[in-house]
């Protein structure tokens, strides 16, 4: 991607290369510098200042509660434009790197998808690591998913159109969801997945000429991984759902990437395996873009176009 740069910070349109230099100047620890409970507050405060305000208005907004497996009460959050017949519904599962990330750091997006889509969107609030590491955040995904299927009518939704969707760590819970619900026979209109994390290990061209001052740098990109997970674990497709023996069958995906983010070849990879096996891809690349620019929408303007664009897609595939 960066063969005909010698320098791939060239590659950043102005907003974003502002914005980094911002953060620079800052002087901010990494969160690998911070306990896990320390690095959550940071970005429950720091996160939504880069995001659009006010926040977009919603017609509904609901605190609710969905059962896991164990028994834990997982605390969601429901938002729904104003609608006279039943909607359909998209669970989104929340970026983070499976430790921090929360409600508040993703209530703009979900308030964008629910109003540009159209839809009800479920917010999930599963549990972090360290204190729960892999596979909790999958069963709790998935659970939340399972539940809603087959209660969500008790809210008001139409579950029988049921997309699931997430960013970064949440686009790897939300791939593998769709993993899930193919084998449990559970419909999906859709995965939503923006810059998924979709491999073992992070080796490829992209997490090399990213790997420093692209806001999603390797230190952190390991500490999030080693809070999760053990690495006698990381060929599991749950934790890489590029690693699943077999991708037919899967829900249409609509797939957004950053250029300039580490992830970026394995979001193109996952794309083209999806593809492979028959699968329908509309995959989008924002250029000049770094890891987390969806939720910047006030520091990065390029976040209202992949709004939009995912949006759009929503409505594409509950309406089809």
């Amino acid at each position: 991607m960066s063969s005909h740069h010698s320098n791939p910070r060239d590659l950043l349109n102005a907003a974003t290369r502002s914005l980094i230099e911002r953060v620079h100047r800052a002087g901010r620890p990494p969160m690998a510098a911070m306990t896990p409970a320390q690095a959550r507050a940071f970005y429950d405060i720091g996160g939504p200042m880069l995001d659009l305000q006010p926040a977009p208005k919603v017609n509904r907004v609901e605190d609710i509660l969905i059962p896991a497996r164990d028994g834990h009460a997982m605390p969601a959050r429901l938002y729904a434009p104003r609608s006279d017949v039943a909607l359909p519904v998209l669970m989104y599962i929340h970026g983070g790197g499976f430790s921090v990330g929360s409600l508040t750091t993703h209530d703009v997006l979900c308030r964008q998808l629910s109003r540009l889509g159209h839809c009800v969107v479920v917010s999930l609030d599963y549990r972090l690591a360290p204190e729960h590491r892999f596979p909790t955040a999958v069963h709790d995904s998935w659970d939340a998913l399972h539940w809603l299927h087959h209660n969500g009518q008790t809210l008001g939704l139409d579950t029988t159109r049921l997309a699931v969707g997430g960013d970064s760590a949440g686009g790897t819970l939300a791939a593998v969801c769709a993993l899930m619900a193919r084998d449990a026979g559970l419909p999906l209109r859709l995965q939503l997945l923006f810059y998924p994390g979709c491999i073992a290990r992070q080796d490829t061209a992209s997490h090399h000429t990213f790997a420093e001052g692209f806001m999603l740098d390797k230190g952190t990109v390991d500490w999030f991984f080693d809070n999760y997970i053990d690495q006698a674990d990381r060929d599991d497709w749950r934790f890489a759902p590029m690693n699943a023996n077999d991708h037919t069958g899967l829900a249409p995906a609509w797939i957004g990437l950053a250029e300039c983010d580490p992830l970026v070849d394995e979001g193109v990879q996952y794309a083209d395996t999806l593809r492979m096996a028959g699968v329908a891809v509309d995959l989008e690349i924002y250029k000049g873009v770094v890891h987390g620019f969806i939720t910047m929408g006030r520091a990065i303007p390029d976040a209202l176009q992949a709004h939009a664009d995912a949006g759009r897609a929503l409505k594409h595939a509950f309406e089809s």
